[in-house]
């Protein structure tokens, strides 16, 4: 069974920690989460359009060795996505993108879903960018229609809505947001990204989005852990302790890990999410908790191996 991550690969200009330099890292949620599950062992494939220039070469690379398959990969001569990224004491991370004609928003419909791809995933900035932010919310709900599990990282980007020229304001991408609920399957948010979504800030609850369609909402609550919320049921789990150097692509992680351990368990329906007990549940955080733990133990974003992060 193949899981496809469809959405933006683009180079994080991420500070040297010894100095005012900045480093040029592969990054980008979807292709993080990409990595992750070809890291961890699951069978994945990679939709986006990727720029012939060497910054597009470095990512199909890249994705090919972590064991991804980028046939789904278009490619064009628009340049790389940039983003430039800033680092508070904590090692949370904030961004400003350079994304005006870069290849990325420019992907085409690939078309029919093979049968052989039983799941899907969505998220960050191909979910903003047109046109292809409208190629991925048709492909997202044809999807959900055809009975794959679909899973969706809105993974705000408050500075990528900013800088969108009028484009889409706040409460537009709000508005847009609500409108994909009833083909999601699996929503993973931040505790931040749920608060500027309207989680107990505009009289929005975690019911809403469960009685809009969604079977199980996935919150990161940082170094406080993980919880699922599901038909008014909450299930968390702590945090695992370690030395934190910055928090890039840690949600990513947990994305990657929590649809490797579906994909392994052969959990990759509607229904199937449903059915998943408390104990499931309890094990699948767990095991994205100790991943992530693992990503931000180290600069940038660099998901564990299935040998860094097994499942016992």
């Amino acid at each position: 069974m193949t899981i496809l991550v469809c959405g933006e690969a683009l180079v994080d200009l991420v500070p040297v920690h010894e100095g005012p330099l900045l480093a040029p890292k592969l990054g980008g949620g979807p292709f993080n989460v990409a990595v992750a599950i070809g890291r961890l062992g699951s069978k994945v494939a990679f939709l986006s359009r990727v720029s012939t220039d060497p910054f597009g070469d470095q990512i199909l690379e890249s994705l090919r060795g972590a064991g991804v398959d980028t046939s789904w990969v278009q490619r064009g001569d628009e340049p790389t996505t940039l983003a430039m990224t800033t680092l508070a004491s904590d090692g949370s991370a904030q961004y400003s993108f350079y994304a005006d004609g870069t290849a990325d928003r420019l992907v085409q419909d690939p078309g029919d879903i093979p049968d052989d791809v039983h799941v899907l995933s969505f998220g960050t900035l191909s979910l903003l960018y047109q046109p292809g932010a409208s190629v991925y919310a048709k492909l997202l709900k044809r999807a959900h229609a055809a009975g794959k599990l679909t899973m969706l990282d809105p993974n705000i980007r408050p500075a990528a809505i900013d800088s969108t020229s009028g484009d889409i304001t706040a409460d537009e991408f709000r508005t847009r947001f609500k409108s994909w609920l009833p083909d999601v399957d699996i929503l993973k948010v931040s505790e931040d990204d749920s608060h500027w979504l309207g989680l107990g800030t505009k009289g929005t609850t975690v019911d809403d989005w469960l009685a809009a369609g969604v079977s199980a909402v996935v919150m990161t609550r940082g170094g406080d852990g993980l919880s699922v919320f599901r038909a008014s049921e909450e299930i968390s789990v702590p945090g695992v302790a370690v030395d934190v150097v910055d928090t890039i692509g840690a949600g990513d992680t947990v994305h990657g890990a929590l649809l490797q351990f579906l994909n392994e368990e052969t959990i990759v329906t509607s229904s199937a999410v449903r059915d998943m007990g408390r104990e499931d549940w309890e094990e699948a955080l767990s095991f994205a908790a100790r991943a992530a733990a693992i990503t931000v133990s180290r600069p940038g974003a660099d998901p564990p191996w299935a040998s860094e992060a097994p499942r016992d």
